[in-house]
C-alpha cells in the first residue's frame, strides 16, 4: 500500500516497501514478486479488494528477463501525454497569473507597497493551498490550479520588482536558468548520468531539510534582530547558498522524473498525473526562486 502522504507518494514512496521507485525490477517467480514493490500491481485474490487502483485483476505482469512490469492496454492509466498536458496546464495557468500581476500591480513608489503586500498575500494562500493538496490522498485538479494561479501572483509581483528596482532583465534570466536546469537533468536523468536510488533519495532529502532550517533561522533573525539575519541571503554567502538550492532544485526534478516513470511503468491511475504536475510546479517554482535571488544578490553586489 502506498503512503498517505502524497508528499512522499509523488516521489514514489511507499509505505511498506520503502521507496517503491528504488526496488530493484520484478524478478521471474510469480504475481507476489512482481507486486512487491508496485504500489499499483494488480493483485488477485484478497489482495484485489484492499488496492484501490486494481481495476483488472487477471492483468498479467510482464515478468520476462526481469524488465519492470508495463502499465497495462486499457483506459485509466498515466501516460506521459497526461503528465505534459497537466503540467502544461499548471504552468500556463501559473504564467498567465504572473503576467496579469506584473502589468496590473504597479510598482512605483506611490503603489509598491500595496502590490507586494497583494504578493505576499498570495504568497501565503499559495503555500496553504500547497500543504493542503500535499496531505490529500487524492489529486484535485482545482486544488493544484488555484494553487498555480496564487502562486503566479505572487512571483509576477516579485518578478516585476527585481527586474525593474534590481537587475534589469533578471526575471528572463531566471526564466532562461530554470529551462536550462530542467533540459539538463532531463537529458542526464535519460542518459543515466543521474541514477536515482534510496541512497541518492536519503541524501536529498537530508540536504532540503538542513537547507530549510537554515534558512527559516535566517529568517527569523532577520525579523527580529534586522538587518540580513545571519547573512546566509546576502553577499558571499548568500551565492553560495544560491547555487546550492538551485543544485536542490535539479535533485527534486531527478526524483520527480524517476517518480513519473515508475508511474507510467507500473501503471498508475491516470489521475496521478496530477500530482505529477505538482510535483514538477512545486520544483520548478524553486529552481526559478533561486535564480532570480542568486541574480538579485550579485547585481547587489556590484
Amino acid at each position: 500500500m502506498r503512503s498517505r502522504n502524497p508528499v512522499f507518494s509523488r516521489r514514489g514512496f511507499s509505505r511498506d516497501n520503502g521507496y517503491a521507485g528504488f526496488n530493484t525490477a520484478p524478478q521471474a517467480g510469480g504475481p507476489a514478486v512482481a507486486t512487491q514493490g508496485n504500489p499499483y500491481a494488480q493483485p488477485t485474490g484478497d489482495q484485489y479488494a484492499q488496492n484501490p487502483y486494481a481495476q483488472n485483476p487477471y492483468a498479467q505482469q510482464d515478468l520476462q528477463h526481469g524488465a519492470p512490469p508495463q502499465a497495462p492496454a486499457t483506459t485509466g492509466r498515466m501516460t506521459i501525454d497526461d503528465v505534459v498536458l497537466r503540467t502544461g496546464s499548471t504552468l500556463g495557468v501559473l504564467i498567465l497569473t504572473a503576467a496579469l500581476s506584473w502589468a496590473l500591480l504597479p510598482i512605483d513608489d506611490a503603489n509598491i507597497g500595496r502590490s507586494y503586500g497583494i504578493g505576499i498575500g498570495a504568497a501565503l494562500i499559495g503555500m496553504v493551498l500547497a500543504f493542503v493538496q500535499s496531505f490529500k490522498r487524492k489529486a484535485s485538479p482545482a486544488l493544484i490550479l488555484t494553487y498555480a494561479a496564487f502562486e503566479g501572483v505572487f512571483l509576477g509581483v516579485v518578478s516585476n520588482i527585481v527586474d525593474n528596482r534590481i537587475a534589469d532583465g533578471a526575471a528572463m534570466q531566471a526564466v532562461i536558468g530554470t529551462m536550462a536546469v530542467f533540459a539538463g537533468v532531463l537529458i542526464a536523468y535519460k542518459a543515466g548520468w543521474i541514477r536515482v536510488n534510496r541512497r541518492f533519495y536519503g541524501f536529498v532529502m537530508a540536504a532540503a531539510l538542513g537547507f530549510i532550517l537554515l534558512m527559516t533561522v535566517n529568517l527569523l533573525f532577520a525579523v527580529f534582530g534586522g538587518g540580513d539575519g545571519l547573512g546566509f541571503r546576502s553577499g558571499a554567502l548568500g551565492v553560495i547558498f544560491g547555487v546550492i538550492g538551485i543544485i536542490l532544485g535539479a535533485c527534486f526534478l531527478a526524483l520527480d522524473f524517476k517518480q513519473v516513470e515508475d508511474g507510467i511503468a507500473y501503471g498508475a491511475p491516470r489521475e496521478e498525473a496530477w500530482f505529477a504536475a505538482f510535483g514538477l510546479t512545486l520544483t520548478l517554482v524553486w529552481i526559478y526562486l533561486e535564480f532570480l535571488r542568486l541574480i538579485s544578490i550579485l547585481n547587489s553586489n556590484d
